[in-house]
């Protein structure tokens, strides 16, 4: 029989004890006492763990007769939620109660000086506790908790209280890190929305804010006289190989940025006979089988010369100034062009037509012009895209941290 793990395989320095071994039952306790009394209800999410229910954006009527039968949550009880099947234990830090439906626990009185809750919120949260559950939750589906006699079956490993302390507050804080990421993301978005709402003109052909130097109004041209557009590569399934010729498609464009990507396909080159495509030139999503996909769009970029082209569901534009266009395709003009011009819906592939585009009016600014507001999005764009890679680096981090630092 294989040895059972002892210790992790990433420790804080002068921390070389065995971890403790148990069963949930000699840890923690069920919770069930019930009082609705001025207690606000709780609900248990994926998204932001234990909450107010009167926060949620549903409409809610609460049954004073069935609310008697809510149990009481306090801060640092353990709520198994609904979709328990898929690691759903959240760490309350809230007071109220909540459905019966949900299993609520916590430390027993001889643990609850010697555990430290958040080191243990991160321990339910793990790829490997969670497929511990397995077992317990076959059949389980939603609507229905694990209960509190199947949870207090496991086998649990855990540190002394100093070591737990040490792993809670370096996760807390990367999770502070991540959030504080997060939400400097949003504001990056919601700054570059507010900009493309006041740096394009409006009917006026003026913009509200704009660089020092310009005050000319904005001409009126038809977009074909800023971007050329091209249709994509039409191919059967005997074309594609192994390597060869990318073929672009919408999958490359994501949160309006070009990446390339392990599923992208290859044709022979000798099927290509549309031009193919070079970094600077506009990707975008002609026709999809989700509507709401259509009209996105990105700046290829990182393709070398003679490489790739664009799949027949898809458009290539060409811009002597790519940035000022791609950033054009950002703001609302556009969006009420797709809702207008888009057919498609009611399991229809959604469609957007080159010629449809190429009719449109849209009032532009000098060339000089054009390029500064052009180079203004694209680093405002770069901001994002810098912003979103740390991000991901960190919970890989978070998420090697976790496999590495529990049994």
């Amino acid at each position: 029989m294989k040895d059972e793990k002892k210790a992790p395989k990433l420790r804080f320095k002068g921390f070389t004890d065995d971890w403790e071994q148990c069963k949930a039952k000699e840890l923690f306790e069920s919770k069930s006492k019930k009082d609705h009394s001025d207690l606000p209800v709780l609900s248990a999410t994926q998204e932001n763990g234990i909450v107010f229910r009167n926060d949620l954006d549903i409409d809610i009527k609460f049954d004073t007769h069935a609310l008697s039968n809510y149990k009481v949550v306090s801060p640092g009880d353990y709520i198994i939620s609904l979709r328990s099947f898929q690691g759903g234990f959240e760490l309350s830090e809230k007071r109220g109660i909540i459905s019966p439906a949900y299993t609520v626990f916590a430390f027993n009185n001889q643990e609850k000086n010697r555990q430290n809750s958040t080191f243990w919120k991160y321990l339910f949260k793990r790829y490997d506790f969670i497929e511990s559950l397995k077992r317990l939750t076959f059949g389980i589906r939603d609507g229905k908790a694990i209960s509190f006699n199947q949870f207090s079956t496991l086998k649990l490993s855990f540190p002394n209280f100093d070591e737990q302390n040490k792993i809670a507050t370096l996760l807390h804080e990367l999770d502070r890190t991540i959030t504080l990421h997060e939400e400097k993301k949003c504001l990056l978005e919601r700054l570059k929305s507010a900009l493309l709402q006041k740096m394009f003109a409006d009917k006026s052909g003026y913009p509200a804010v704009r660089f020092k130097g310009f005050d000319d109004i904005w001409d009126q041209e038809k977009l074909n006289s800023l971007v050329r557009l091209h249709r994509g590569l039409t191919y059967s399934p005997n074309n594609v190989q192994d390597s060869g010729i990318r073929v672009l498609r919408s999958s490359n464009i994501l949160d309006g940025q070009f990446v390339m990507t392990d599923d992208d396909i290859f044709v022979k080159s000798s099927v290509v006979n549309i031009p193919t495509v070079k970094d600077g030139d506009i990707l975008i999503t002609a026709a999809n089988g989700s509507i709401k996909l259509v009209g996105k769009h990105a700046i290829i970029s990182g393709i070398s010369e003679n490489t790739a082209v664009s799949g027949g569901f898809m458009l290539v534009g060409s811009s002597r100034i790519p940035d000022f266009v791609n950033s054009l395709f950002d703001t609302s003009w556009y969006q009420r062009f797709i809702r207008k011009y888009v057919t498609g819906g009611n399991g229809s592939i959604g469609n957007l037509k080159k010629n449809d585009l190429d009719k449109q009016y849209v009032k532009v600014p000098t060339t000089s012009e054009q390029g500064r507001i052009g180079e203004f999005f694209r680093e405002i764009d770069q901001l994002i895209i810098n912003n979103q890679i740390k991000h991901e680096k960190l919970l890989e981090l978070k998420k090697f941290l976790l496999q590495n630092m529990f049994i």
